[in-house]
């Protein structure tokens, strides 16, 4: 099963957080949109779909539907909080031995890039 399908899959059971369009969105046009984590147009894949160990480029795949749908800065910022709880819920599935507090601070510094450094993204293809 594919990431991108997965993360449809725990949006739609309310394991990670959506907006209604992504939960109802069909397969390709999520596709269409989402590319996980990092930005689509970049020349080089740097920012990495794991924190030490646990995926979380589900929350990416949200995160970057928002961000195509999203058209005020209040929906940008919505969009980076959405993106920040999503990781963190990612975070505490699972084992009891993974460094959960140190991938909670990684995922902050997710979070403080996007909510930073993302406008450009948030931005391209629409108008101010």
């Amino acid at each position: 099963m594919s990431h991108l399908l997965r993360a449809a899959l725990l949006a739609k059971d309310g394991r990670l957080e959506a907006s209604e369009s992504f939960k109802s969105a069909t397969f390709a046009e999520l596709n269409e949109v989402c590319n996980g984590c990092g930005a689509a147009n970049a020349k080089f894949d740097f920012v990495p779909d794991k924190i030490w160990g646990t995926y979380i480029g589900y929350a990416c795949h949200i995160h970057d539907w928002d961000y195509d749908k999203g058209t005020t800065e209040e929906d940008k910022i919505k969009a980076d909080k959405k993106f920040l709880r999503n990781m963190k819920k990612i975070i505490s599935w699972g084992s009891w031995y993974k460094p959960k507090p140190l991938q909670k601070l990684r995922a902050y510094f997710y979070y403080q890039a996007v909510r930073l450094k993302g406008h450009d993204a948030y931005w391209a293809g629409k108008t101010e």
